[in-house]
């Protein structure tokens, strides 16, 4: 009898302990969702936000005043493009990156040894859909370094051709991150001045671009889980050469060539949220690798610009 009493009772401290930790395995998390299942960063080449300011934008600047925005969020030094953007994808300063060059991409030239935003994507998840779509050959640096599913090559392209060709190539792919990038207001602030009618040109028809790109993604069916970070890989100044003649110049540290635009629009971001906290180029690959619950590597310079987005 006593032996029985003595079995019951194990038994009944045994069912308890199994419901005990079967209540807690239920409690435990099974993997965090991303904050964001789509990544869109959209690179306005020489996209100053004194240049911005002046130009008809009117879609652009809507996303920024609905979304989260800063105007004061500073690029690298030197304020080049394929530095800059290489930051912008590494979450690393030049001086880590080693990518000092800024003309042709050749497989001669210094490669890139760091990941990028594809890379990590990718060894986070091998089914993860990875994009650029680029105006500039230079960029054939970051498809050197792999990882990218899709890579779309216009070189000379305006942005509306470069926005075509992701509604026509990429979109409908759904890819997790993409990068976008609109050289034509570059080209036209290099040939006739910052504030030259042209550059305004060049500005109005990337607005008209963003919009080619918004439709695409929506007709996709993954707007409302997507996350569009606008941004400038530098600012720009006017030099007037002895004809009397302006050009716009770039890559030291002036205010003017370093201040750069920081925008997030869409899921997961504050309404109307001006950002306060400071904002540098290599934060662009952080918050992207935030965005998608990736682990941001120790190595990195850039933080997630928290503060732009909903904490739940």
């Amino acid at each position: 009898m006593f032996a029985r009493f003595i079995h019951t009772a194990m038994l009944n401290k045994l069912s308890c302990i199994l419901v005990t930790a079967f209540a807690l395995l239920l409690a435990l998390p099974v993997g965090a969702a991303p904050r964001s299942e789509h990544i869109f960063i959209i690179s306005f080449d020489q996209g100053a936000p004194a240049g911005i300011a002046k130009a008809e934008m009117p879609l652009f600047k809507k996303m920024a005043a609905q979304g989260a925005h800063t105007w004061e969020a500073y690029t690298i030094v030197p304020s080049s493009t394929l530095p800059s953007h290489t930051s912008m994808l590494t979450g690393v300063g030049i001086q880590k990156h080693q990518i000092l060059w800024n003309d042709t991409w050749t497989a001669q030239k210094p490669q890139l040894r760091v990941p990028t935003i594809f890379n990590l994507a990718k060894a986070a998840n091998s089914k993860a859909v990875t994009a650029v779509c680029t105006s500039k050959q230079k960029f054939e640096l970051f498809k050197a370094r792999g990882d990218i599913d899709h890579f779309v090559l216009l070189n000379g392209g305006s942005s509306i051709s470069i926005a075509q060709a992701f509604a026509r190539k990429v979109a409908m792919r759904k890819p997790n991150v993409c990068l976008i990038h609109f050289g034509d207001i570059d080209g036209a602030g290099h040939a006739y001045g910052i504030n030259s009618p042209e550059k305004m040109k060049a500005f109005a028809n990337s607005d008209r671009a963003l919009k080619i790109i918004y439709e695409a993604v929506d007709k996709a069916g993954i707007a409302a889980n997507s996350t569009f970070i606008f941004t400038a890989d530098h600012g720009c100044h006017d030099i007037v050469g002895r004809s009397g003649k302006a050009r716009g110049v770039h890559g030291s540290a002036e205010t003017a060539d370093v201040t750069i635009p920081w925008v997030a629009f869409g899921k997961a971001v504050k309404p109307g949220f001006t950002i306060t906290a400071p904002v540098v180029q290599y934060d662009t690959a952080a918050t992207a690798l935030w965005l998608l619950d990736i682990p941001i590597p120790d190595g990195f310079w850039g933080r997630p610009v928290t503060s732009a987005f909903k904490t739940e």
